[in-house]
Order: C-alpha cells, then sequence, then structure tokens
C-alpha cells in the first residue's frame, strides 16, 4: 500500500511549486497527439535538479509508488501513460544547455530541454547536432535518449545511441549514477549509458547527458525523385552513397499513394513532380563544399536522368523549396485531418524485402476491409519505414487484426515491429516477434535488479 499522504510528503521535501496535484495537473494535456485528453495522475512532479529527482524517487520508492517519467509528450505507443495511481514526473524545468565545448564538439544539456532549441542553439556556436524528427519542436533530449530516437538524418549520423557519450541517471531508489563521460573510447568496464538508452524510462530517469557535435555543413543540396521500380530505388541509392560519399545524409522514400495524398486538394502542397509515378524519393546531401557539392550532385541527377535510372528529378533551389518537398514528406499530422481513426506503425527491414512486404500488407489488408486506406513512407536509407492505415474501425479488435497483418510477416524476414518509437504498452504484445525468450528474459531480469519494486514506468516494455 503507498502512503496516502505521499503527495503531501513530497511537497514538504521538494516545495508546492515542484509538485502539482490531481486537479492542478489534470488540465494540462496527457499527449501531443491525443488532443483534448487531459493528465490523469496522483500527483505531477515538476523538479529543477538531479537532486530533487533524486529526493523525490527516494521517497515514492520508500513508499512502493509508481512513477512515470514524461518529457515532450510525443511518444505513440503509450509509453508516457499515466493512471489515477501513478505520480508523473517531467523533466520540463530541467531545460538548460549547460555547456557547448567547441573544440570538442561536444554539448552539455539537461534532459528537458526541446530538441529544436538545442540545435538552434549549437547552430549559433557553428556547430550542428544530427539529430532530426517531425516533433523536434515539442520532444526534449531526455526523451530523445530513452527511446532511442533515430530521424531523418540517421542514414550518416547514426540514431541517438552513436550521439551519446556520457549520462547522468536517477535509479528507482533515488541512486545518482553519474557517468558524464566526453570520450569516444573509454573501455573502464561495462558502458552503463547504453543500459538507459532505449530503455524508455523503466531503468531509470535520465536528467543530463553529453552528446556529440559536427561542423555545421556548409553546403546543401535536396531534391526529389521519381523512380518507376523499387529496384531503381535500391539502385539508386547504391549509387547515391557512392558518388556523394560522406555527404549523403537522407533517404527518404515515398510510395505513390502517400505522395497523392500529400499532394492533392485539400493538401496545401502542390505536386512538384507528376502523380503518376510508383515511387518518390526525397534525397539530401549536407556538405562543408559548396561548390564542389553541389556539382557532385548535380551531376549524379543528370546521369541517372540520363541512363534511366530515375524518371524525373525537381532539385530545390530555394527554402521555399525546401520547405516544400520536405513539407510533403513530414507533414504526418495531415493524414489524421483525412482518415479517422489512423493506426500508425513504425517498422525496420531489409532494404531488400520492403516492396514485397508492402505489396503483401496492402493484399492482406484489402482482404479483410473493403474500403481500407493505407499509405507507406520513411527512411529507406537506414530500413526504416512508417505505415499509415485507416479502416473505419478502432476498437480492440480491429487494432489486433490490424497489427497482426502488419507485424506477423516482420518475423521470418528478420525485421523489427518498431525501428524509432520503442515498445511501451501497445507493441508488448508482439515483442516476442522481434526479440527471443532469452533477450525477453535477460530484459526482465535487468528490469528487477535495478527497479527491484518495478515502480518506473510500470508495466511499459516488458
Amino acid at each position: 500500500m503507498t502512503n496516502p499522504n505521499l503527495v503531501e510528503t513530497l511537497i514538504n521535501s521538494v516545495g508546492k511549486e515542484t509538485i502539482l496535484t490531481h486537479g492542478e495537473a489534470s488540465v494540462r494535456p496527457a499527449s501531443v497527439w491525443r488532443a483534448g485528453t487531459n493528465l490523469q495522475c496522483k500527483a505531477l512532479a515538476r523538479p529543477k535538479s538531479t537532486v530533487e529527482v533524486s529526493e523525490i524517487m527516494k521517497i515514492c520508492f520508500a513508499n512502493n509508488q509508481t512513477v512515470v517519467p514524461h518529457g515532450g509528450l510525443t511518444n505513440v505507443v503509450g509509453g508516457v501513460k499515466t493512471s489515477l495511481d501513478d505520480v508523473a514526473i517531467t523533466l520540463e524545468r530541467m531545460n538548460m544547455i549547460e555547456e557547448i565545448d567547441v573544440r570538442n564538439k561536444t554539448v552539455t544539456v539537461q534532459a528537458g530541454v526541446i530538441l529544436q532549441d538545442l540545435q538552434k542553439a549549437v547552430a549559433e556556436a557553428g556547430l550542428l547536432f544530427p539529430l532530426d524528427l517531425g516533433a523536434k519542436g515539442s520532444c526534449m533530449i531526455g526523451g530523445n535518449i530513452s527511446s532511442n530516437a533515430g530521424g531523418l538524418q540517421a542514414l550518416r549520423y547514426g540514431v541517438m545511441r552513436q550521439l551519446v557519450l556520457g549520462l547522468e541517471v536517477v535509479l528507482a531508489d533515488g541512486t545518482i549514477i553519474s557517468s558524464m563521460n566526453k570520450m569516444m573510447k573509454n573501455n573502464a568496464g561495462y558502458d552503463l549509458k547504453h543500459l538507459f538508452i532505449g530503455s524508455e524510462g523503466t531503468l531509470g530517469i535520465i536528467t543530463k547527458a553529453i552528446l556529440k557535435l559536427e561542423d555545421a555543413p556548409q553546403s546543401r543540396n535536396t531534391a526529389l525523385v521519381a523512380l518507376e521500380s523499387f529496384d531503381k530505388a535500391i539502385d539508386f541509392l547504391n549509387i547515391a552513397k557512392r558518388t556523394l560519399a560522406n555527404t549523403l545524409t537522407s533517404y527518404e522514400i515515398i510510395w505513390q499513394d502517400y505522395y497523392q495524398l500529400m499532394t492533392s486538394s485539400p493538401s496545401t502542397f502542390s505536386a512538384p513532380l507528376p502523380q503518376n509515378y510508383a515511387y518518390y524519393v526525397l534525397i539530401e546531401a549536407l556538405g562543408q563544399l559548396p561548390e564542389a557539392d553541389t556539382t557532385l550532385f548535380q551531376n549524379l541527377l543528370e546521369q541517372s536522368l540520363e541512363n534511366g535510372l530515375i524518371a524525373d528529378a525537381a532539385l530545390a533551389q530555394s527554402q521555399q523549396e525546401l520547405d516544400w518537398f520536405w513539407g510533403i514528406r513530414e507533414q504526418v499530422e495531415f493524414v489524421f485531418s483525412v482518415h479517422n481513426p489512423v493506426f500508425l506503425f513504425d517498422v525496420s527491414l531489409p532494404i531488400t524485402e520492403m516492396e514485397n512486404y508492402i505489396e503483401t500488407i496492402k493484399t492482406n489488408l484489402k482482404a479483410v476491409w473493403n474500403d481500407v486506406a493505407f499509405y507507406a513512407f520513411g527512411h529507406m536509407g537506414d530500413g526504416n519505414l512508417h505505415l499509415f492505415v485507416s479502416c473505419g474501425q478502432d476498437d480492440e479488435t480491429t487494432r489486433h487484426k490490424v497489427e497482426e497483418i502488419v507485424f506477423m510477416p516482420l518475423q521470418p524476414i528478420g525485421g523489427s515491429i518498431t525501428a524509432e518509437h520503442g515498445i511501451g504498452l501497445e507493441k508488448k504484445a508482439w515483442l516476442h516477434l522481434s526479440r527471443s525468450a532469452e533477450e525477453i528474459t535477460l530484459m526482465r531480469m535487468l528490469k528487477n535488479t535495478l527497479d527491484p519494486k518495478g515502480i518506473l514506468n510500470p508495466n511499459k516494455v516488458v
């Protein structure tokens, strides 16, 4: 049993400004994606330091009180869902960029820093933090780390795991683990930060991080390309990798249905290229040699057009055109304005399996629902696709059937049920398709060791 006076105990420990009661918290949104849904929790803790996080966790641990960590609330798999029995803890007040180390190309940040704010701050110092995703105006660095975010530039820079050098974490019992390492190489025992990256707040609460930075690009070349077959999309990717070498940053594929939806009324985007091609690729290269990079990029497009590898291309020649092309790819919320309800998925699989996988999904969906909308697009360069399905219903039976159609074909081809979004609550039932029984057992052992009372983000992931 938890302490009936727990909220009062928390207030007495860390102050009234840090603890919002149930009533005070209930006016706040529960999720960026669920408009009109307000936060339901016993209390909302808003610590302003790692020490306060530790004090809150010590009290909750002693009282067997469940705690759900919150970041920017952009999670789409139920990873931040709370109940009236939970204390939610948000890192929104821990939003300082503590140091931008220009010479060592690192940045030290508190977990509540908004991704877009970090990008702007390091850009002013002539550097780049390369994680980039659609929710960058809302998501927080702590959430990006705990979900091992991927995004639009993972092809070149890797996912969040590759960008983290050091972490500070508070464990379930309030213990502070500070591993604020600035070095790329450090083989002094277990690299403990990797336990918490991608753990979705189930093993500890990330409070601070040291992240890798890159030189800010001096050139940006972007084009929307049309292709007549998936095989040509694969060949164009491989040629682009060889030709553009280290400057190739993004290679986003769009199936025809999604392109047509995003470039037809009531969408605000017109079509840069005709709508009758089977596939479209948004390709982008960032470099340090403006003239040479532009020449290389344009030559790639011209030669690929001449030899029939690509069918058409539109080169972005202004910021307006950049926003236009990327808007077609990124403004995914438009799908929700046209279809309701919508199930969204985030899967990864070998690139050579993508075409058959999508055709299998289409066929199986249409076999169950005559009137079904299905859209596919994603980060082809790193093997990650996003899928949107609308079949007119959103009850649990329907959801399970759609999930079965989407997830089951992944197991035999070595794919994953989630590339970026994580497991949360919604994908727990399907985890066995992507992880062996032995792996899941080890995950549970880690959970039981680091959180023996099961109070951190309960019932999520495993």
